[in-house]
């Protein structure tokens, strides 16, 4: 039975280990305002605590993916505009940890903060329709939501250089070509290509898969030695999941004798 939870500006839905999150303001193009930012923060924590939860997938309603973050009309000092977007950072933080795969899926823009959304999943999938921009130098705005931490080490320092500083549109073939996008489908396959991808990974592994997700972000910011302490451990915990033992059932260990 799917498991359904409610909110004002999102869409969630659970069925056999794959969960969907949907922007749900597609009126204002998915936009992230105060409310999505503050329901964001409530469901994350559920999310990465939800052990049926074997793969997410983030996408957008009505035909778009996420037109960036809304202002939200009042004006706000120094001080609360950096609490504001060190708010949007505490679920943004979730996400980009969950150990978890989570997978993008790309119709119409993904402007601003929506491209920087994309970024922070595992994949992304898109559509032909897919238009994806920095366009925070166009307000005289700095990238935010963590794009001048993720967009450099997808696509490099001097393309990433380009695409901020230009604010231009990309669209779907050239994304793919830079490593943002993994696959493009049709827009009626999207959401199925969607979800036979996060069906594979979430009958995978999933304590292992967590492990190395956790492991390839840390090695990031982490010295050799440090990673080889990390490898040890995540090994020790993925020999005691459950899913290793029942593999050595499938597939014994030859003997070379």
């Amino acid at each position: 039975r799917p498991a359904i939870m409610t909110y004002e500006t999102l869409a969630y839905a659970q069925e056999d280990g794959v969960g969907i999150l949907t922007l749900n303001r597609p009126q204002r193009r998915n936009a992230i305002n105060d409310e999505m930012s503050r329901e964001l923060g409530e469901i994350m924590p559920r999310l990465r605590d939800a052990d049926d939860l074997g793969a997410l997938i983030l996408t957008g309603a009505g035909g778009g993916f996420c037109s960036g973050g809304e202002q939200s009309g009042k004006q706000l000092s120094p001080t609360q505009y950096r609490r504001r977007i060190q708010d949007f950072h505490l679920w943004l933080n979730e996400l980009m940890n969950l150990e978890k795969p989570v997978i993008a899926a790309v119709d119409g823009p993904a402007y601003g903060a929506g491209f920087s959304l994309a970024l922070a999943s595992d994949f992304v999938l898109a559509t032909p329709r897919a238009r994806f921009c920095m366009v925070f130098a166009r307000i005289g705005f700095v990238p935010d939501l963590s794009a001048m931490y993720l967009l450099p080490r997808i696509v490099g320092l001097q393309k990433a250089k380009d695409i901020a500083f230009t604010a231009r549109a990309i669209d779907a073939d050239e994304a793919k070509a830079l490593r943002i996008v993994r696959e493009i489908h049709a827009p009626d396959r999207l959401m199925d290509a969607a979800k036979d991808l996060a069906r594979r990974l979430a009958d995978g592994p999933t304590t292992a898969l967590g492990l190395v997700k956790n492991g390839l972000v840390q090695s990031y910011h982490s010295d050799y030695r440090t990673m080889v302490e990390m490898e040890a451990y995540a090994q020790s915990v993925a020999t005691s999941a459950p899913y290793h033992a029942d593999a050595l059932q499938r597939f014994p260990i030859p003997s070379w004798t």
